[in-house]
């Protein structure tokens, strides 16, 4: 594995999952990146995803370094050929070429403008930094997708035990507008196991055909919910009208008596949650979101060490 971006960067994703499983029971006993170094590079905020990489790098024996390019670095110039005269310190080829002579792997994290669907979807920053860098680059969440995530996602599934599991990928409402990074990844790493994929949303919440394909489409949320084995709940925004929220009337917050139509079915989400928001108290409270965090460290040591494991 060179680099991890998405599911099509590991050839065997149902293996990855066993091996994350695998390394839970005894994560410190492969001290394979003794004397490496990981740096994780944030250019947007972060708790889960840099607490577990983080950890999961220590697991392994690794120095990390951590680095907010907002508030630690230069402004960073991503346009080829430009005259750097203006607010622009540095540029995204040399920021990256030293950066990846310090660290033996390194972790990026950004999001989406959600202005130009193009540029977020061509992924302007994660494209740069593969480009550019001399060691394998982890995706920490980029403008479309969050391996790392739906990593984890998979393994707390696996770990519920249900062959053949009915998962629904429900919208939900939030007050500010999200990207689609996260039900992006998750409908394409579900979709390369037994599941049977639904994807709950309002008109005008569709995501990109690419994930889209292969799953079932309920714009029926309740409908949907019906004996559902796995409610993993998430906001997004309009892929279609890109970046915005078009208006939604029904009311899409995962409540109790919605979840009472599953069967006995577990509720996900990746975490931060606004509560009473996208679910209500009693749905959060009783839950796999804390098992699901945990389960980031595991998801992400898996990855490191395969990497590491082919260098």
């Amino acid at each position: 594995m060179k680099k991890f971006i998405s599911v099509k960067d590991t050839e065997d994703p149902k293996g990855l999952v066993k091996k994350a499983i695998e390394i839970k029971k005894d994560p410190f006993s492969n001290p394979i990146g003794k004397n490496k170094t990981m740096g994780l590079i944030f250019f947007n905020p972060s708790l889960r995803t840099r607490m577990s990489t983080h950890k999961a790098a220590m697991n392994l024996g690794m120095n990390v370094i951590n680095m907010n390019i907002d508030k630690d670095g230069w402004k960073i110039e991503f346009n080829d050929g430009a005259v750097m005269d203006g607010d622009s310190q540095e540029h995204i080829k040399d920021a990256v070429k030293v950066m990846s002579q310090y660290v033996d792997i390194l972790g990026v994290r950004t999001f989406p403008g959600l202005k130009d669907r193009n540029a977020d979807y061509n992924e302007e920053v994660i494209s740069n930094f593969i480009k550019y860098s001399d060691v394998p680059v982890v995706s920490l969440e980029s403008a479309t997708r969050h391996p790392l995530q739906s990593l984890a996602d998979l393994v707390t599934i696996e770990e519920i035990g249900i062959k053949k599991p009915k998962v629904v990928l429900s919208w939900a409402p939030h007050p500010r507008v999200l990207p689609q990074a996260v039900p992006n990844s998750f409908a394409e790493w579900v979709k390369v196991t037994d599941a049977d994929l639904t994807i709950a949303c309002p008109e005008g919440y569709e995501l990109a055909d690419e994930f889209m394909t292969g799953a079932k489409v309920s714009h029926n949320q309740e409908e949907a919910f019906k004996d559902a084995d796995i409610i993993y709940a998430k906001n997004w925004s309009s892929y279609t009208h890109y970046g915005q929220k078009p208006e939604v009337k029904e009311d899409w917050k995962v409540t109790s008596e919605k979840m009472n139509l599953t069967n006995n079915g577990k509720f996900m989400h990746c975490l931060p949650i606004r509560r009473n928001v996208i679910a209500t108290d009693e749905v959060i409270d009783n839950s796999m979101v804390y098992k699901e965090a945990k389960n980031r460290e595991y998801a992400a040591q898996a990855v490191l060490q395969e990497i590491l494991e082919n260098l």
